[in-house]
């Protein structure tokens, strides 16, 4: 057993936009309360996110007690209210997973298309009301785990010593430093050694529990700078952390954070200082 504590705590109201750190949240079987709620679509409903549309890094997202607020320099803000019902029906994937979704609107689809650039016109969606996605893949998280538009997983624990080494990595190979951003964790912990995240069973805290249950797959998204939305020219951190910290495999692909279920503590509060254990 290892005593840890929580340094870090986000959410991701819209799938690929800025996150928005916090002070606590609250848990949930779909990961941090308000986490990837909606998500933005293309006119054939196929999902959009930073790897093919980079910008999506440049708008803010702030939550209130009415829904989200969208802002971008130069563009203003726009409100998404979390009860927006009576739109469109849009039928959507995440990767395998089927999903009935509803357009929050015209209007907010206008404002994105404008400030994204887009040629083509793009559209945000949140679930259908009484929709529950299904689960592509019970063997790595159950087959009752469900989420919003997360890629898999309901929670992406972090660990700072990880970032530590691979940060160690790249400068001595002459290339910068990354943020923890790069990688878009939900929670993000310090007491535990570079990459034993990936070893541990479980994390608890006062009245929850989460199971650890497999390393995530990076992709080029980390290569993306989040103030910016420029990619990384050699493809950085992603060949380093490829070659330190690889996924197993025929063809190893690089890893960084450890993918997670509530195991118990609905509703529970996570803050930031809190006393974490980790079992193996």
């Amino acid at each position: 057993m290892h005593e840890l504590h929580v340094t870090g705590l986000s959410v991701y109201p819209v799938k690929s936009m800025k996150g928005i750190a916090l002070d606590e949240a609250i848990l949930t079987d779909k990961g941090l309360l308000h986490d990837r709620l909606w998500m933005v679509v293309r006119p054939d409903g196929r999902f959009v996110t930073q790897r093919g549309l980079p910008r999506l890094a440049l708008v803010t997202t702030r939550l209130d007690d009415k829904g989200v607020v969208l802002s971008m320099e130069g563009h203003g803000s726009i409100a998404i209210p979390f009860e927006s019902s009576g739109g469109a029906s849009v039928r959507t994937k995440v990767w395998g997973d089927e999903c009935e979704a509803t357009d929050v609107g015209p209007l907010v689809s206008q404002w994105l298309t404008d400030a994204l650039e887009s040629p083509e016109t793009l559209r945000i969606v949140h679930m259908a009301e009484g929709f529950k996605r299904p689960q592509g893949q019970p063997d790595r998280y159950g087959a009752d785990t469900t989420t919003h538009f997360a890629d898999s997983a309901p929670f992406l624990v972090a660990n700072e010593a990880s970032l530590a080494e691979l940060n160690r990595e790249l400068v001595a190979s002459g290339q910068a430093a990354v943020p923890m951003n790069r990688f878009r964790p939900n929670i993000v912990v310090r007491g535990l050694e570079p990459f034993a995240e990936h070893r541990a069973r479980e994390l608890a805290g006062e009245g929850w529990r989460l199971s650890l249950t497999d390393a995530c797959e990076r992709c080029l998204v980390t290569t993306i700078d989040q103030q910016t939305a420029q990619r990384n020219p050699d493809r950085e951190p992603y060949l380093t952390l490829r070659r330190i910290n690889p996924v197993p495999g025929p063809k190893p692909a690089p890893a960084f954070a450890q993918n997670a279920i509530l195991g118990s503590g609905e509703g529970q509060r996570i803050a930031l200082g809190s006393s974490l254990v980790a079992t193996w």
